[in-house]
């Protein structure tokens, strides 16, 4: 599998670009439009050493997110409300993983 990520353009490995992909606040904030990461995930074969990495980047990038999303303005949300709170559980979640 590769990615391109034209956005930021530059060179990358398969654990961010994964990382990416399944912690985007557009992959799970619409129950209709939402994938399964984990099964996203367990399609694609990893080595020990990518495992570990995926999961340092998921919880980074799920806390970049995070930050991100508490700029919200409340008075012109840009997503659903509990936006901020199912983020914020996500990150825990990650953080309480073990690879």
């Amino acid at each position: 599998m590769r990615v391109v990520d034209f956005e930021e353009s530059g060179r990358s490995d398969r654990a961010f670009e994964l990382a990416e992909i399944t912690e985007h606040v557009g992959s799970w904030v619409d129950p209709g439009t939402a994938f399964d990461a984990e099964e996203f995930l367990g399609l694609v074969p990893l080595d020990a050493g990518e495992r570990v990495r995926l999961l340092e980047c998921r919880r980074l990038i799920a806390l970049v997110w995070l930050l991100m999303l508490t700029r919200d303005d409340p008075a012109r949300p840009r997503n659903p409300r509990g936006t901020v709170r199912a983020q914020a559980a996500r990150l825990d979640a990650l953080l309480g993983q073990v690879c």
